[in-house]
């Protein structure tokens, strides 16, 4: 018997784009077998329905209400509950976990932060940093960029997502052996709109957001839970978004297409 955990999640507390409150997921995730839940709401340069103009140890007090709330139904209901954030660098985004509202109050630059000196400090402080959905698209969004040298692994089944494009996510970190996760990138307590919930899965439960970190970043991945047919090769077909790949020694290059992407040489990760 394995234990189930939703890496993705979104709450009507902190994300302008949220429909239940952070309270309502515990049953829902609960009932479904799963043992515990990430909250992890759009951060200051994303969808956030939190003030900015607040001063920023209010705005990270308001900011992580969502997760206190969820956590204390979860002590209720004894359901584990761990804290999280999603950045957004202007479509890009990124999962970030192991650190707490504490660090973030003595951390206001995390605002300006570029996205490898998001990486770099992370890890300085023990956190971990994943590139969710890589290859969306969106109606806002006029590019796809992809950063497998700023984070410690890829979102590669998405449930938020087209399935094609976590295939594209799927096919590229197979193929150059990144570590994968899941989740549901859920906004509301009836679901997901593709109808299903992802996440991750491991053979012992986890004590905290840090048990996860260390896990991850020592080779103990836990097992991306998604319909097998999700990321499909077969299902497979060109972004109509350019894409701008990030190299390591932090160069960008355009490649002509995905297919020229999965091929090119010099990036084994």
């Amino acid at each position: 018997m394995g234990y189930k955990y939703e890496t993705h999640l979104h709450t009507s507390n902190s994300s302008a784009c949220g429909h239940s409150r952070a309270s309502e997921y515990i049953s829902y995730y609960k009932e479904m077998g799963y043992a515990g839940i990430f909250v992890t709401d759009h951060f200051f340069l994303g969808n956030t329905c939190i003030d900015r103009s607040l001063p920023w140890t209010e705005w990270v007090s308001q900011y992580c209400a969502a997760y206190r709330e969820a956590y204390e139904e979860g002590l209720k209901q004894d359901f584990p509950v761990f804290f999280g954030w999603e950045a957004t660098y202007q479509g890009d985004d990124y999962l970030v976990y192991g650190l707490d509202e504490a660090w973030l109050m003595q951390h206001p630059e995390v605002t300006t932060w570029t996205v490898p000196e998001q990486y770099r400090v992370v890890h300085a402080a023990g956190g971990l940093v994943i590139q969710a959905h890589p290859f969306r698209e969106r109606g806002y969004m006029n590019s796809i960029h992809l950063h497998p040298y700023d984070c410690d692994g890829w979102e590669v089944a998405n449930a938020g997502n087209e399935s094609y494009q976590d295939a594209l996510a799927y096919r590229y970190a197979a193929g150059h052996g990144m570590k994968m996760t899941a989740g549901s990138d859920i906004h509301r307590v009836d679901g997901t709109n593709s109808k299903q919930i992802f996440g991750m899965e491991f053979d012992t439960p986890l004590t905290s957001a840090l048990d996860y970190v260390h896990r991850f970043l020592n080779g103990d991945t836990g097992k991306p839970i998604y319909p097998k047919e999700w990321v499909d090769p077969s299902n497979i077909h060109e972004t109509e978004l350019p894409i701008y790949f990030h190299h390591e020694d932090g160069s960008i290059t355009n490649p002509e297409s995905a297919q020229a992407l999965f091929s090119q040489e010099g990036d084994s990760l």
